[in-house]
């Protein structure tokens, strides 16, 4: 017998919202598992010393959140495929010494847009130009997306990304300006919010958009998974968009981080389940 468990968990700012632990820590009783998940606040100047602690302590990885996706990639010593083309990281894997960075973000946000809607030959238009941005970017143009529009406040990160999706998909990109009121164009057929706008305790926070712009039929998505329901999602509901929440992203992506860590098939409907249930108490607290 061993008592020394696995151990994975989360490096984030702020780190207080983050559900992650509670869904994946259900997934690893359900599998009979030994195993903890440590949801961790870390500052962007402590980030190195985190990772070297993970890798001291013999952790078998951890996932990056908010502010770090990107900064931790210097930190690593490898990157899949996936990963390199995105340039942001979320999933850590550490094995005999190394640090293998994934990013299953993108990949899970497409296996949830597909419960709306296929995104090939779709015009997907994205806000936001950070770590979730670029992810969901790449994936839906590998996906088979015919565009994407990146729409952000300091536009030269807009510009970058829209130039990295070109450049490394069969997608057309391009950027745009956030301007006060912006309008999404009528060819739009999914809007994505990839920023924090929205997010536990700002929860009556929405985007910058002319509401007149989000047309019926349209998919409004959100990366937000706490509240499930933002004030973009309610919006877009009274619109007649069809809406989709980070629930299904948060999931999908914690499913592939476990495989990677693991190398089980975890069961998502116990995850979803838990995930529900944690969400619905802190919307009480």
């Amino acid at each position: 017998m061993s008592f020394l468990s696995l151990i994975t968990g989360s490096f984030s700012q702020p780190a207080s919202d983050n559900p992650t632990g509670a869904m994946i820590e259900a997934a690893f009783r359900h599998a009979g598992l030994d195993a903890r998940y440590l949801n961790c606040e870390v500052a962007p100047e402590g980030l190195a010393d985190a990772v070297r602690g993970a890798k001291a302590m013999g952790w078998r990885g951890f996932n990056c959140s908010v502010p770090h996706k990107l900064a931790v990639i210097d930190l690593l010593d490898e990157l899949t495929p996936a990963a390199a083309i995105i340039g942001a990281v979320n999933t850590v894997l550490i094995r005999d010494g190394r640090l293998l960075g994934e990013n299953t973000d993108g990949k899970g946000f497409v296996e949830s847009l597909r419960t709306r809607v296929e995104p090939t030959g779709r015009h997907v238009l994205i806000f936001g130009a950070g770590g979730a941005a670029r992810a969901i970017a790449v994936e839906t143009a590998l996906a088979g997306a015919a565009s994407v529009t990146i729409v952000n406040r300091a536009f030269a990160r807009a510009e970058a990304l829209a130039a990295h999706v070109a450049a490394h998909t069969p997608a057309s990109a391009h950027a745009e300006r956030w301007s006060e009121g912006y309008a999404v164009g009528a060819g739009v057929d999914v809007v994505v919010n990839a920023t924090s706008i929205g997010m536990h305790p700002q929860h009556d926070v929405t985007l910058d958009l002319d509401p007149q712009c989000l047309r019926p039929g349209i998919v409004v998505a959100d990366v937000i998974a706490n509240p499930p329901v933002t004030a973009l999602l309610r919006l877009a509901e009274s619109r007649g968009c069809l809406t989709l929440t980070g629930l299904g992203m948060l999931v999908n992506q914690g499913v592939a981080a476990l495989r990677l860590w693991t190398g089980l098939e975890p069961d998502a409907a116990v995850m979803q389940a838990t995930l529900e249930s944690a969400l619905q108490v802190s919307a009480k607290n």
